[in-house]
């Protein structure tokens, strides 16, 4: 797993460019169906399909940058909660977006699956 200090880095990979269209009200829904990272308990590998649907303002994510954000994950322990919240969070400062909405779907583990959803503004 990765130092804290460099878990904090992370959310540098993200690059953002300007809403080609500001004035205007649009989703913008993005999946990750590959998307891993490892329980910090037993340091096996989760498996998840994250989802992002977000409503941009001035700016949006750009793919690539997402990518290798979501790729950052792959040997960071963390808890289903933690790791949709954090993506959420990051996101968010990112590109401030009108709203967004962050879904992670993990498989199954034990017999149990979860799901966690995350929306900002809070509701």
């Amino acid at each position: 797993m990765t130092s804290p200090a460099s878990v904090e880095n992370q959310a540098a990979l993200l690059e953002t460019f300007p809403n080609p269209n500001p004035e205007r009200d649009y989703e913008i829904d993005m999946q990750c169906p590959e998307f891993t990272c490892v329980c910090p308990k037993t340091g096996q590998p989760d498996f998840a399909d994250i989802r992002i649907i977000y409503t941009p303002d001035q700016t949006c994510v750009e793919l690539k940058s997402l990518k290798l954000y979501l790729w950052s994950y792959r040997d960071r322990g963390a808890f289903h909660e933690k790791v949709t919240n954090q993506i959420l969070n990051d996101l968010v400062a990112a590109t401030s977006p009108r709203q967004m909405t962050v879904e992670g779907a993990f498989k199954v583990r034990g017999g149990i699956t979860t799901t966690v959803t995350v929306r900002y503004p809070d509701k």
